[in-house]
């Protein structure tokens, strides 16, 4: 069997990786062996969002580096869309593997549901079938470039993975035969549990002058834990992100954004690795005077702070031992659940309702009044949590086998 795995942007990574890891177990150990091709689209091309991770992450080279670049919607998803069909018609891959919800999931699911091959795979199939990671989570706001991606993205696929019980429910919904949906788990916690330990060898938090003993004198308060022992030789922070359009693209939404978060890092730092598209907008709104600027590369006793981006086991680390996390983004709401670290969704919905009913997240819109009552809430009575079924670390392995078991009935053997 022949499985091609695509990915364009980092949260893609950190899924791919864990895939990558059980497909290497499963040939270590079986005769019949699963051939894999990577192919990057290059949706993220900056080296720190990008390379870095395929390095810390021990992600081979892409076997194809499409170079797509960044553009606007169309124009990146028609360029994924023109250069990835010739790509499946010189390798005939069995399976094309799409997850999450960028343009490149949609984009390459497109090109795969549609092409026909000159001749059979090694299954003896004329076209890919389409198996999609991270499926059936919906925010049910159309408005997110993000959702329109993950509703066409399931209509067309074969095998529907999905993280929570609530993606089988919208599948079933939405008129997906259940007989296509296998709840595995989530492949970014394989990759988070993977790498925790090794991620508390970064020094970021010494790099920064958030370490206790780093820190300067008059610095932010230090709060002692019995359960993190690790929390009594740090500075209490904050970590802050947000990149998505509907918060970044519209000065009078990030205007009061900012302002609650200038307000709440008066009380402890916040640190936002900034996003390179989200700083472009911060310059363009005239908004550079909510931060504060990093005295010879040390956070202070107070402001907000924007850093570059982070790779993988530095993130993993500054975010695992913050006080609270502010943050747009999904797959955080999904990591700071696991960590137990409180998280306040700078949103008023989430595609991932699991990290509400189970985990540390809150909504909290995008209101300065609302952002300030919910992080002070967070930091004061913090959420009782639980670890969401399936999220043990062996999501990838179970997608790698019920794939296993598919191809090894397409090729006339009887499953192991």
């Amino acid at each position: 069997m022949k499985l091609m795995l695509v990915a364009g942007a980092r949260p893609n990574f950190m899924k791919v990786s864990a895939i990558i890891d059980a497909i290497e177990a499963h040939n270590a150990t079986e005769k019949n062996q699963i051939v894999y091709r990577l192919v990057h689209t290059g949706q993220h091309y900056d080296a720190q969002m990008s390379q870095t991770f395929f390095v810390e992450l021990g992600i081979p080279k892409p076997d194809v580096d499409m170079g797509v670049g960044s553009s606007s919607h169309a124009q990146q998803t028609g360029e994924i869309i023109k250069r990835f069909e010739s790509i499946l018609l010189d390798e005939q891959p069995d399976i094309v593997m799409v997850v999450g919800d960028v343009n490149s999931t949609i984009a390459c699911s497109l090109v795969a549901s549609k092409i026909t091959y000159p001749g059979p795979t090694m299954l003896n199939l004329l076209r890919p079938r389409i198996a999609h990671v991270e499926a059936g989570l919906r925010s049910f706001d159309r408005d997110m470039p993000e959702e329109v991606n993950r509703v066409l993205t399931d209509v067309v696929s074969d095998f529907l993975f999905t993280t929570e019980p609530s993606a089988a429910k919208n599948l079933k919904n939405e008129g997906i035969p259940e007989e296509k949906v296998y709840f595995v788990g989530n492949t970014m916690v394989d990759t988070l549990l993977k790498h925790q330990k090794k991620s508390q060898e970064s020094p970021i938090l010494k790099n920064l002058g958030l370490a206790h003993d780093e820190g300067l004198s008059g610095t932010s308060k230090v709060t002692k834990s019995k359960k993190d022992p690790r929390r009594d030789s740090q500075r209490d922070y904050g970590v802050m992100t947000l990149h998505r359009p509907s918060n970044v693209d519209d000065s009078t939404c990030l205007k009061p954004i900012l302002e609650a978060l200038q307000e709440l890092s008066q009380e402890m730092p916040i640190i936002f690795p900034v996003h390179p598209r989200t700083r472009k907008r911060i310059e363009e709104f005239g908004l550079d005077s909510y931060f504060t600027p990093l005295s010879h590369g040390a956070i202070g006793a107070s402001g907000l702070y924007c850093i570059e981006p982070l790779g993988y086991l530095d993130f993993l680390r500054l975010t695992a031992n913050a006080r609270l996390v502010l943050t747009d983004s999904g797959g955080l709401q999904e990591e700071t659940t696991i960590l137990g670290v409180p998280c306040v969704t700078l949103r008023r919905n989430t595609e991932r309702p699991i990290t509400i009913s189970h985990g540390t997240n809150v909504l909290a819109g995008t209101a300065k009044e609302q952002i300030l009552l919910h992080a002070r809430e967070q930091l004061t009575h913090q959420k009782r949590h639980k670890r969401p079924k399936f999220w043990d670390g062996h999501a990838g392995a179970r997608i790698v086998q019920t794939l296993y078991e598919w191809g090894r009935r397409e090729d006339g053997l009887e499953a192991c």
